[in-house]
């Protein structure tokens, strides 16, 4: 068995190192369209990849709570335990851009077409700066018709670990009024952080309903979704 998962993640490694030149060529060639026919084109990688990872490496999944996406624009909290969330959610979601690490766009190749997917790039040691940079370009993102997906633990945690829910997005919704999608999974169970190896199963995706922002502060906020979506992780692996 474990030969296999060897081999098998293996064969999907060759192929992220033979797709993503070429997709990163493909992103740059999108540079004169609008950014919702960049995504749709650069989203490609994303599906490529969620294939692969079926086939090759036998990792599924499945959707409880889609009914609870909005029809309007919204800002995604989720749960970071692995990278495959962040190809998923360009399968499951509509159009989406990301709160990241400004740093992630120096990644050759991948970084490339990162940029072109109209991220919000922070740099987090800027403190108010990133926060007032995160406002404006995400008012101007959900204007566009995108969605925003941010991570509010920071960076990806293990199984059974919960970081801190920074209070950023919560911000984020309280200020443009946008309604809050929480979303939980047990992603980590089938590709750890950090992990060379993907392990085949089910990996469950668990659509909250959306949250409207109330007169409550951005911290108490944050905690109640992070509630939430820890409590609604434990749930999915106890099943």
């Amino acid at each position: 068995m474990r030969a296999s998962v060897w081999l098998r993640s293996l064969a999907f490694v060759l192929i992220q190192i033979v797709a993503t030149p070429v997709y990163s060529v493909v992103a740059l060639l999108t540079f004169p369209f609008s950014p919702l026919t960049r995504y749709r084109i650069i989203s490609g990688w994303s599906r490529l990849m969620m294939w692969s990872l079926e086939r090759v490496c036998g990792v599924h999944y499945r959707v409880l709570g889609a009914e609870n996406i909005p029809d309007e624009p919204f800002i995604v909290l989720a749960k970071h335990e692995s990278a495959w969330e962040t190809l998923a959610f360009q399968v499951v979601l509509p159009p989406q851009v990301w709160v990241i690490k400004r740093e992630l766009l120096w990644i050759p190749f991948f970084g490339w077409g990162l940029a072109m997917l109209s991220p919000i790039a922070i740099d987090r040691r800027e403190g108010w700066r990133a926060l007032r940079q995160t406002l404006d370009q995400g008012r101007e993102r959900l204007a566009s018709g995108f969605n925003i997906v941010i991570f509010p633990e920071g960076t990806r945690s293990a199984p059974g670990v919960s970081g801190r829910y920074q209070a950023g997005g919560a911000w984020l919704a309280l200020q443009t009024g946008a309604p809050i999608v929480p979303i939980a999974h047990n992603a980590g169970d089938h590709w750890p952080r950090n992990s060379f190896l993907k392990y085949p199963g089910v990996v469950t995706i668990s659509i909250g309903p959306a949250v409207r922002p109330a007169a409550e502060k951005a911290p108490e906020l944050a905690s109640r979704i992070g509630e939430w979506i820890e409590t609604e992780t434990r749930r999915i692996r106890s099943s």
